[in-house]
């Protein structure tokens, strides 16, 4: 099975592509493994594909599968790369489209600048919709790791994440208490771990450990859920600038019950075909 693929990323969060719209692609968790592998395939942190939507309401669907072959519900980084490659690849005129994900329907626009936006939806707190076990919801909630408790702010952004306050974010312990949060048996469905460094109301430093991909260099849900979880603490503003180690995003947001929005970047690195 021959299929043509382009490699993208969102600040080095990368991605490979797949068309299923002009080609079939039906692959099983082992050739999306592949794919994956930097070492014996393309190499990348998930697998994208655009498909054609199966709701009216929407222009496409938007399916994510994780470097250990699990298909996700959501991806931000990835959304930008979605609107960049329908519009490169003129599956359809317009700059800002609606697309279907197994969390709901996302809106990316392409700026005029070259920036992508993504209305990420409104987070959710409700434990059963995290899924998250605890007697009641709360601002935040500890976590028992090896050797310690780590306090957590948990919230869904279509995809579930616990984010914890650090003071130093380059020195924080992601690859020891990433893991244990990711698989952490408070989190049925697993979760994306992410530490952030509040330097000013403004700005912050995050790194991610995201599940099933271990740490990326940017996660874009992270980045909503971290912003999220620091204005819910009173300790940021409505709109942050989010360093991650590949980049920069800026996050918006109003308020509880109001949509995160995401600016950043999507770029194309190459395209070529796969023998799989």
């Amino acid at each position: 099975m021959l299929l043509k693929f382009t490699k993208m990323h969102g600040l080095g969060n990368d991605f490979v592509v797949f068309d299923a719209i002009s080609q079939s692609v039906n692959l099983s968790p082992a050739q999306f493994q592949f794919i994956a592998d930097r070492h014996f395939g393309i190499g990348c942190d998930q697998i994208l594909l655009v498909e054609r939507a199966t709701r009216l309401d929407a222009d496409f669907r938007y399916r994510i599968f994780n470097a250990d072959g699990g298909e996700v519900e959501q991806c931000g980084n990835g959304a930008r790369c979605f609107v960049r490659f329908v519009h490169d690849k003129a599956l359809s005129p317009k700059t800002e489209i609606r697309v279907e994900t197994a969390s709901g329907i996302i809106v990316p626009r392409l700026e005029p600048n070259g920036q992508v936006t993504v209305n990420m939806g409104v987070p959710r707190f409700e434990l059963t919709e995290v899924p998250f076990i605890a007697e009641k919801r709360a601002l935040t909630y500890l976590l028992g790791l090896e050797g310690k408790l780590a306090e957590v702010s948990v919230l869904s952004m279509g995809n579930p994440h616990a984010v914890q306050l650090v003071e130093d974010v380059d020195g924080a312990a992601v690859a020891v208490e990433g893991p244990q949060i990711e698989s952490h048996p408070s989190f049925p469905a697993r979760v994306n771990a992410g530490f952030m460094q509040v330097l000013d109301r403004g700005r912050i430093k995050l790194r991610v450990y995201e599940r099933g991909a271990g740490e990326t260099l940017a996660c874009g849900t992270g980045a909503c859920a971290a912003v999220v979880a620091g204005i819910m603490r009173g300790l940021l503003d409505d709109e942050v600038r989010v360093t991650t180690r590949g980049g920069e995003l800026i996050i918006r947001w109003e308020g509880e019950g109001h949509p995160v929005r995401m600016t950043g970047p999507a770029v194309t690195v190459f395209e070529g075909e796969i023998n799989l």
